[in-house]
Parts: structure tokens; C-alpha cells; sequence
């Protein structure tokens, strides 16, 4: 195609001429119809004035005449043949006229105009097509279907970059249907993902201020993680989640260090107990996009209890003594009896305890519902027996007791129920009575694994005469030594 005002060669689908500036309107061959019925009556036009021309050289007398009766008669008749001539002249033309405006209207609608790209896309014109829609938008650009044809043909033609042109008209219009615009976000992330570019996508959602076409395609968008508590001071232990607005992975730190994905994956609640912390976390989405990391500071001020109450001084002792300690309601005691600090992994305190023989260092907790530990309260007691047997002649005059009985076949622990063996060991001092003390001797089944698993059975062995008992209770609850 030529520019009509320099004559410069255009190159295909170029609307403006390069060398002059000059825009070139593209307009479709007449329809065959149409142009034959204005050809006819351009045709007619010409022969009825040839013919008029003729006539008037041509008057014959027997012309005359009839002009002549005619004006001698009653009949008044406006204006001469010529004049009919003429005014038939007009009405042709203006027949002509409207039949043009009518054609012209006609090829510049939406609907031919959509037609004549489609025609021809099917003969892979696309460029030909392109050129119609372009001409059409400029005229209607309320119609979408353009811009999605004029889409769909670019990136029919491999030209992504223009096919998403044309879809983010329709995006960022801001006054085309939902429908269209939805269709607009479909097609665009489409191609985008096609091409592995999930980051366009992301940065394209989070610029929607739809929260529908959001909700859509959120499995592509990576956003801040939510925290379950705003920021603040809490006078408890929260349990502190974080959630994604999709399927894939949080990353964090509790120290106001900045996260990567070598930090912590969070997988539970975060339990913040007495203290402050910074959590600051990220996202990843499935698709390896990471949102920007988002942190939250928080202080935790719990009231502690009040540490536990030890009814029994720390000293030496020279009889059986139970050790009772008094807690805080709401709380758990628990303690150690290896110097190490007590925590609610400890041994729990359910009742009074025999004190140990020999010296031994007590350290009791107050822990409560919210895991806040009291301070320590600590006792050392030393147990002396005077007269006493040794604990390890106390288990020797038990194990011999059970092999007496029948209880056991031999020394080793074997037992006529049992596949594997028995042993015994020395737990504590216990005054059964007012007056009678006992070595308390737990019982061990190994099933020959080498693993020890206690029974429910307790022993006795009288501290100074080494006689042998299992421990029982009556009907008050109140210990009793039961004969073997």
C-alpha cells in the first residue's frame, strides 16, 4: 500500500505514513450490492440526460401541436418536460446520496467491522484484521470485544507483549463490565504463566483493588502473613499463629533477625511466654514467589506465683520423715532431687515425700496454667538411721523372703509366670504406724531386653530386724505393712 499523499510504500499494517506523518484511512470494498445500485442509478442519471438533450433537438411538429392543445386546455401543468426532467434528476440524486450515507454508516459499525477482521483472520491476514479492529476501537472504544480479538490475532502472531497491550486497555479502563474485566485478568495471567512469569502476576494482583478477581487467582498471589495477635503487651501466654492467604510455606525468626529460607519453618502456634519478642516472617507460594516480611513486636507480662511452701525445714534427721509442700492454687508443683532446675518436665509433687537416706538437695516449682514458673524454693536434708540394716541387706532378705514363698524360683529373679526376670531396688524410708519404719523396695520386670519396666508391686523390709512385707493400705487409707 502507497501513502495517497507522498506516495511512500507503507509497510504491512502501519496506519501512518513515516515519511510525511500522514494517517491512512483503511476503508473496505463496497459491498457488491450496494455498488451495483448506485452504478444503475448513476447509469440512469447519464442516459435520462442524454435522451433530454436529444429530444430537445429533435421536436417534431406533431410535438408542437400537443403543446399547443395542451396550453389551450383547461389543465395547468407546471413547468415544461425539461422541469420534469430535472426534479427526476434530483430525486435520483438524493436517492443516491442516502444510499452512499447508508452504505458508509453501514461499513463503519462494530459489526462489519468485526466481521471483516474475522474474514480475514481465517486467511491468516492478521495484520489486515488488526487494521479493521484498530479502525473500529478508535470509533467505539466502550466495545471490549475489540480489544480481546485484537488481543487473541497478536497472540496468534507470537507478539505477546502487544496481546497484553490490548488486555490491560480493558483492565485499566476502570468502566468496562466485571465480566470483561474478569475474562481481561483470565486471559492476561494465562499468557504470563505460559511464560513462567509468576512475579507479573503476583505484582499484577496485588495492584487489583477487586477483592473478587483477587479471591479468583489467589493461588498465584503471595501475601504477608497474617499474625493472629496485633502487636502490644500481653498480660498471658499467647499462642501466636501465622497464616497464609494460600497453599505454601512461612518462614521466621523470633529475634528481629531478617528471615530467608533458612530460618525456622512455621508449623504450629508459637507459645510466648514472660519476655519480649520480634517475630518477623515471609512467604513463598507453590509458585516461588515471596511476599515482602512483615514483623510484630510483643511483650509478655506475666504475673508469677508465688514460690511453694516446704512445711519441713532443712537438717539432719534421724527417723523416717514425710517432706509436705503447699502450692498456689492453679498452679502445679514439681521438683528435683539431682541439683538440677525444676521445670514441667520434672517429677510432679502428688503427696507427701519420704525423705531420702543419706543428704539430699529438694528444689520445688511453682508452674502455672500459663507456664510461668515461681521462683525455687530448695531444702537439703540429711537421714540417719542408727541401728538400721544397710538398704542393699534389705533387698537380699526380701529377694530371699520371695524365693521362700515360692514367689520366685531363685536369686536371679526368674518366676514360674514370667518369661523374662525380677529385680529390686531401694526407693525410700516409710513409717507405716506411729512407730514401725521400712525400706521401701520397688519391683523391675525385664523382659530380656535389658529394659527395666516397674510393677504394682511395693515392698517392705523393717529397717532394724530386716523382715519382709508388702506394702498395703486399710480401709482409711493409711499405710500397713502386709506379712509374705
Amino acid at each position: 500500500m502507497k501513502c495517497p499523499n507522498c506516495g511512500n510504500e507503507l509497510k504491512d499494517g502501519h496506519l501512518i505514513c513515516e515519511k510525511c506523518g500522514e494517517e491512512i484511512q483503511i476503508v473496505p470494498n463496497f459491498e457488491p450490492e450496494i455498488e451495483n445500485s448506485i452504478t444503475e442509478t448513476l447509469s440512469t442519471l447519464a442516459a435520462m440526460q442524454e435522451g433530454e438533450d436529444t429530444k430537445t433537438e429533435t421536436d417534431t411538429d406533431e410535438d408542437k401541436e400537443y403543446i399547443e392543445d395542451t396550453l389551450d386546455s383547461d389543465e395547468i401543468i407546471p413547468g415544461n418536460r425539461k422541469t420534469w426532467v430535472i426534479m427526476s434528476l434530483i430525486i435520483i440524486f438524493i436517492v443516491a446520496v442516502i444510499s452512499y450515507a447508508m452504505y458508509a454508516y453501514h461499513v463503519q459499525t462494530v459489526e462489519y467491522q468485526i466481521d471483516k477482521a474475522k474474514e480475514y483472520a481465517a486467511n491468516e491476514s492478521y495484520t489486515e484484521a488488526i487494521a479493521c479492529l484498530e479502525a473500529a476501537y478508535a470509533k467505539h472504544p466502550d466495545v471490549a470485544q475489540l480489544l480481546f480479538l485484537e488481543a487473541d490475532y497478536y497472540y496468534l502472531q507470537q507478539d505477546h507483549g502487544a496481546a497484553l497491550t490490548q488486555l490491560m486497555k480493558i483492565i485499566e479502563n476502570g468502566s468496562f463490565p466485571y465480566e470483561d474485566v474478569e475474562e481481561a485478568y483470565d486471559k492476561v495471567i494465562t499468557i504470563y504463566a505460559n511464560q513462567g512469569q509468576y512475579a507479573q502476576i503476583n505484582e499484577l494482583l496485588r495492584n487489583c483493588t477487586d477483592e473478587r478477581i483477587v479471591n479468583i487467582f489467589q493461588s498465584y498471589l503471595a501475601m504477608e502473613p497474617e499474625f493472629s495477635y496485633v502487636e502490644g503487651s500481653y498480660a498471658e501466654v499467647i499462642p501466636l499463629k501465622l497464616s497464609s492467604n494460600t497453599s505454601g510455606t512461612i518462614y521466621y525468626t523470633m529475634d528481629g533477625s531478617k528471615p530467608d529460607k533458612n530460618s525456622m519453618i512455621y508449623t504450629a502456634p508459637l507459645f510466648l511466654e514472660t519476655g519480649e519478642y520480634t517475630i518477623s516472617a515471609f512467604f513463598v507460594n507453590d509458585y516461588g514467589i515471596e511476599s515482602e516480611i512483615v514483623s510484630k513486636k510483643y511483650v509478655i507480662n506475666l504475673a508469677a506465683p508465688n514460690a511453694p511452701e516446704v512445711e519441713l525445714y532443712s537438717g539432719e534427721y534421724t527417723e523416717p520423715t514425710m517432706i509436705s509442700v503447699e502450692g498456689t492454687e492453679g498452679c502445679k508443683i514439681y521438683y528435683t532431687t539431682d541439683e538440677s532446675e525444676p521445670t514441667a518436665d520434672s517429677v510432679p509433687y502428688t503427696g507427701p515425700i519420704p525423705m531420702p537416706l543419706g543428704k539430699t538437695l529438694f528444689k520445688f516449682v511453682n508452674i502455672s496454667e500459663e507456664g510461668v514458673s515461681s521462683e525455687v524454693t530448695m531444702r537439703t536434708y540429711t537421714l540417719t538411721l542408727q541401728g538400721a540394716i544397710s538398704t542393699g541387706q534389705a533387698v537380699s532378705n526380701l529377694i530371699q523372703r520371695l524365693v521362700d514363698t515360692g514367689y520366685l524360683e531363685d536369686a536371679a529373679g526368674h518366676s514360674k509366670r514370667l518369661s523374662g526376670t525380677l529385680s529390686y531396688q531401694f526407693s525410700s524410708v516409710l513409717r507405716v504406724g506411729e512407730d514401725d519404719d521400712y525400706f521401701t523396695i520397688y519391683e523391675y520386670y525385664d523382659d530380656g531386653t535389658g529394659m527395666l519396666s516397674r510393677t504394682d508391686k511395693v515392698f517392705l523390709v523393717q529397717i532394724y530386724t530386716g523382715q519382709a512385707a508388702q506394702l498395703g493400705y486399710d480401709e482409711e487409707g493409711n499405710f500397713v505393712a502386709v506379712p509374705i
